[in-house]
């Protein structure tokens, strides 16, 4: 997967927005971030496994999916898009294996304050840890299909950046994780 700095540069957000300034997977991983690729073949069972066997090692235990394109949120698509791209963090990991389609995730490195994008495409697995401020948004395909994975129930909610967030146990305990406190 590619991952670089973000450029700040104003226009689209579904553009790819990249610096030039490439950041690796060991960056990445660095911050709590993991990215597996595990492709989309046309017998899915056999990637299925790879991934449920990760999903299984973190403990996760419901599974769904999740399909962002303007034909199945119709009048929600935009307000969606919008709300995706609002920075925010979980109190839980965000894990996703995307089927289909793609779009970029960028996470909030702390010690520069800037944005680390990357892309994501059909077979890719994304890990963002617990309290990492994130936002994610679609490319110009305008589409993406996606296996979401949680630790009980289903169970996305977002603490959008600000001093109560930055106070928030799980993003105290990121910043922990990363030697930042």
């Amino acid at each position: 997967m590619q991952a670089y700095y973000f450029d700040d540069v104003p226009g689209d957000q579904r553009l790819p927005h990249d610096s030039g300034i490439p950041v690796s997977n060991a960056a990445l991983a660095s911050i709590g971030v993991i990215l597996w690729h595990v492709p989309i073949a046309i017998s899915t069972a056999s990637n299925y496994s790879q991934v449920d066997t990760i999903a299984r090692e973190r403990e996760y235990k419901t599974i769904d999916v999740m399909a962002v394109t303007k034909e199945a949120l119709g009048d929600l698509y935009e307000k969606n898009l919008k709300i995706f791209y609002s920075e925010h963090m979980h109190e839980d990991e965000e894990i996703r294996y995307i089927l289909e389609g793609g779009g970029f995730f960028d996470v909030h490195e702390n010690a520069t304050n800037k944005w680390i994008r990357f892309v994501v495409n059909a077979g890719d697995l994304v890990l963002l840890p617990a309290g990492i401020y994130h936002r994610f948004t679609l490319d110009e395909r305008n589409v993406i299909k996606a296996r979401m994975f949680f630790k009980d129930r289903l169970k996305w909610v977002p603490h959008y950046r600000g001093e109560t967030t930055d106070n928030n146990p799980s993003r105290v305990e990121y910043l922990k994780s990363i030697s930042v406190y």
